[in-house]
């Protein structure tokens, strides 16, 4: 045997080896690590410690809070950096508009404060740092004009000081800001007590599967040769959906460099998030007509069984899709037009047909778009991309 794979979801554990692939429904009373060894231990005891390779999407990504200067310039460039390191945007603050928005009452993962350029005198004051008392936050990072770094660093603890995103041509420079972002998610994940406890099961870096599975987007078309670029993945389970897409899909680039990114939607899963998925669908313009098209009543929402947890799947696909869209200005826009191929896998694999998937894509397209030709829909049946990390890491 060569190698044992194992995936921490939030709602399950995924195994891969020679045998093929499996999942386990985890027990929420016990800890990970407990759990992982009662269901999988038979087959842990088969391999060495360093020939087990684990990942974990768990912790559901990081949420964000960036406040910024100006709208056209240090907004734009920071968000779009956020959002191709796999951050999750709660809300974004204009400066000058600071008094008229309203404390976040949950804790924040990390502040995100950028704005001028560098030989722009001072620009931030007393007024942001009574502001920045008010929340809640675990992380905090600046990245803007460089003359107002020594204000931050002298009134507040352990910020972390970068290079201004905006340099003097007004162009961004996002690669400090982004590895900064990137490797804060990593540590996240790595960093709770219970993923760390795992590290008696393997001697190998236990990586964010999001993570694993952006590297892998370069060589994906070795195990599924039909998806055709442009493409983007939609891994949608049971906290989080999460989508994995080419950066020349963004409308309104700000990033210089291309590749693969990941946008995440924090509240967009069927199990643990199934409330707030609920919520969005109520809130939107199109869902009722949405659910006459699947000919099921609203009600169907309020319903715990296995037909409600197939239209809150499709829901969230097209929720996902809306919210990406040019219809959409509250998240990154994706020229969704220009998709040859859409690949589906997660927990939607799991519960959802191709023909079910199809009909929802259809909808978004026709509604959006006003065009009844969609892209090539492919399902990764056994929600394997995750086990391609050999293939992208280079591991050991």
């Amino acid at each position: 045997m060569s190698r044992l794979y194992i995936d921490v979801g939030s709602t399950y554990f995924k195994i891969k080896d020679d045998a093929g692939i499996r999942q386990y429904l985890r027990n929420f009373d016990k800890n990970i690590a407990d759990d992982l060894m009662e269901k999988c231990g038979e087959t842990i005891a088969k391999y060495d410690k360093e020939d087990i390779y684990i990942c974990s999407s768990a912790n559901g990504g990081l949420s964000t809070l960036i406040i910024a200067l100006t709208d056209s310039f240090s907004m734009r460039f920071a968000t779009n950096i956020a959002y191709n390191s796999g951050i999750n945007i709660i809300d974004t603050i204009l400066y000058s508009r600071l008094e008229e928005y309203p404390i976040p009452v949950e804790l924040i993962d990390v502040v995100i404060i950028t704005g001028g350029i560098d030989d722009r005198e001072a620009v931030f004051g007393e007024d942001l740092l009574a502001y920045l008392d008010r929340l809640h936050y675990a992380n905090i990072v600046y990245a803007g004009s460089r003359k107002n770094a020594p204000f931050f660093e002298k009134h507040i603890d352990h910020i972390k000081v970068l290079p201004n995103i905006v340099n003097d041509r007004l162009h961004v420079e996002e690669e400090a800001l982004k590895a900064y972002l990137t490797n804060l998610y990593q540590e996240d994940i790595i960093g709770k007590e219970e993923i760390k406890k795992l590290y008696v099961v393997t001697e190998n870096r236990i990586y964010s599967t999001p993570y694993v599975v952006n590297r892998t987007l370069p060589g994906l078309h070795a195990r599924f040769p039909e998806v055709v670029d442009p493409f983007i993945l939609i891994d949608i389970g049971g906290a989080t959906t999460d989508i994995h897409y080419s950066t020349d899909l963004v409308l309104d680039n700000m990033v210089l460099d291309g590749g693969y990114d990941r946008m995440v939607f924090k509240k967009l899963g069927v199990y643990k998030s199934r409330e707030s998925l609920v919520f969005s669908a109520r809130q939107n313009e199109f869902v009722y007509e949405l659910l006459n098209y699947l000919s099921v009543t609203e009600n169907i929402l309020e319903e715990r069984s296995d037909a409600a947890t197939k239209v809150l799947m499709q829901l969230a696909i097209f929720l996902v899709l809306y919210k990406m869209s040019t219809q959409h200005s509250g998240y990154l826009s994706l020229r969704l037009e220009r998709l040859k191929s859409m690949l589906f896998t997660g927990g939607i694999v799991k519960v959802l047909g191709e023909e079910e998937i199809e009909k929802i894509v259809k909808f978004v397209y026709k509604k959006l778009f006003g065009v009844t030709q969609i892209p090539l829909l492919v399902v990764d049946k056994e929600y394997e991309i995750w086990t391609m990390r050999e293939r992208s890491l280079d591991v050991g």
